[in-house]
């Protein structure tokens, strides 16, 4: 069975609308609806039940993991690198900060130096690159739990810098924790529970 014009066109929005934005793709998987849902058409399926059971086979997650799918394929070894980058700096950061609280507590010389650097390593690079990947791989999450993590990293990079200008004596470090602060209390945590709060309803 031969679909119409009109059938095509309501696989395509369907397609368009699930979040596909390469072309080739699109075409691909229209294609590949088209004539699955024929075949389940044959089989005495109406249109609407063999659209749904086509995308469900096609994609039960959404039609968009296809794309992440093919992108990550395409790009496999550049993504690969950059963890390794990212994740390598993490560590090196973490280290020096514990060997530099370590030194501190010993007094030995240098301590100051591989604190912040580890710190900053960790909260300036680190923490951004992990937002950064985050946001790639999670695309699909709701609007309230992105605000939750721009708001939850924002507050921890004001604590962060807080601790640093107390570290180095600079003025401002007071005025940044109470922005941190700030931001945690009246941006992450109400995000935070109402995020619990629709889960525990679902």
């Amino acid at each position: 069975m031969k679909l119409s014009n009109q059938q095509i066109d309501h696989v395509r929005k369907l397609i368009d609308a699930g979040g596909i934005t390469i072309q080739s793709l699109k075409d691909d998987v229209l294609d590949h609806l088209c004539c699955v849902v024929e075949i389940k058409m044959t089989q005495g399926k109406t249109f609407d039940e063999a659209v749904h059971e086509s995308v469900y086979e096609l994609a039960p997650n959404g039609l968009e993991e296809i794309q992440n799918e093919t992108i990550f394929l395409l790009n496999s070894n550049k993504i690969i690198a950059m963890k390794r980058i990212m994740y390598f700096i993490g560590m090196l950061s973490a280290m020096s900060f514990v060997l530099g609280w370590t030194f501190g507590m010993l007094h030995w010389l240098g301590a100051t130096e591989l604190s912040v650097g580890g710190f900053l390593g960790f909260v300036l690079i680190f923490i951004p690159l992990y937002t950064i990947d985050y946001f790639k791989v999670k695309i699909q999450r709701a609007l309230s739990e992105k605000l939750r993590l721009i708001f939850g990293i924002s507050s921890a990079l004001l604590v962060a810098a807080s601790v640093i200008f107390k570290l180095l004596h600079l003025s401002g470090a007071d005025l940044l924790l109470l922005s941190g602060a700030g931001l945690f209390v009246f941006g992450f945590l109400p995000f935070l529970f109402f995020t619990m709060y629709k889960k525990s309803i679902a």
